[in-house]
């Protein structure tokens, strides 16, 4: 079931989604050659609860750290280890999330590790547009498949993969709500966008094949088959009538990164 938020409630979403913003920011400062995961999860774990909310991720359904982090070829659901070190040149996709005031925030942003190639570069900058292009559909009267073409149109232009097997969502007071929202699809189809949902946006490309594997042994990691860099952003959009209210602010994390 579709849950429309009031605009109160979707204040407090906003609320939410920015202290998401600061967190990835304050992670984003502290990522360079050297650090741990495992490092950048306590900075992550103590910023959020110093701020009034809890970390919605820790504990969900087993998770056991406050922010997702993948590393490479790892394309969502990494779990943080004082044993995974980042070095230059790797990419890393930090996704977390928290609970404040009744209601979730949750977005993801993939930074680099000091220099990374020119082809690198590129494909992160497409997997971001990739994001804009699908947040530009999602305004009341238009239904999913609008954002899922759009994503994947632009994604596939440039010849990556768009994963299939896992997809945005729904969000309000729990963490995945319906509609489901995928990175693939026709415009057209899927649920109508109606004003009052909130929804995230969250396109998972590869810079290779699309195919990816689930690790067996930890139950949460997804990386890609033939071992190619993936890149994740995501957004949390509010349906409106003249257009996406988009509740994360990547700008903080922006500048935050660039001092």
């Amino acid at each position: 079931m579709i849950h429309l938020k009031t605009d109160e409630e979707i204040e407090l979403l906003r609320e939410n989604n920015i202290l998401v913003s600061e967190t990835l920011a304050e992670v984003g400062r502290h990522i360079r050659p050297g650090v741990s995961t495992g490092e950048l999860d306590k900075i992550a774990e103590d910023f959020i609860r110093a701020h009034g909310a809890v970390p919605a991720c820790l504990g969900y359904e087993g998770f056991p750290a406050t922010l997702c982090i993948s590393v490479n070829e790892v394309v969502v659901h990494g779990i943080p280890s004082d044993k995974v070190v980042l070095k230059e040149g790797d990419i890393v996709s930090v996704d977390t999330c928290t609970f404040m005031k009744g209601f979730v925030g949750d977005s993801a942003y993939t930074f680099t590790v000091g220099e990374v190639s020119e082809e690198v570069r590129r494909f992160l900058e497409v997997t971001k547009e990739a994001l804009y292009k699908g947040t530009e559909q999602a305004k009341a009267g238009n239904r999913v498949g609008d954002i899922s073409a759009a994503v994947q149109e632009y994604a596939e232009s440039f010849g990556y993969g768009v994963v299939r097997e896992l997809e945005g969502h729904g969000l309000g007071r729990k963490m995945h709500e319906a509609p489901g929202v995928p990175n693939y699809g026709a415009r057209g189809r899927g649920p109508l966008l109606k004003e009052g949902m909130v929804i995230c946006i969250e396109p998972m490309i590869t810079m290779g094949k699309k195919a990816v594997v689930f690790d067996e042994e930890d139950g949460w990691t997804v990386r890609t088959r033939d071992r190619k860099p993936a890149a994740h952003y995501e957004f949390a959009v509010a349906i409106r009538k003249d257009g996406p209210d988009v509740l994360t602010d990547f700008s903080i994390i922006e500048r935050a990164i660039k001092h």
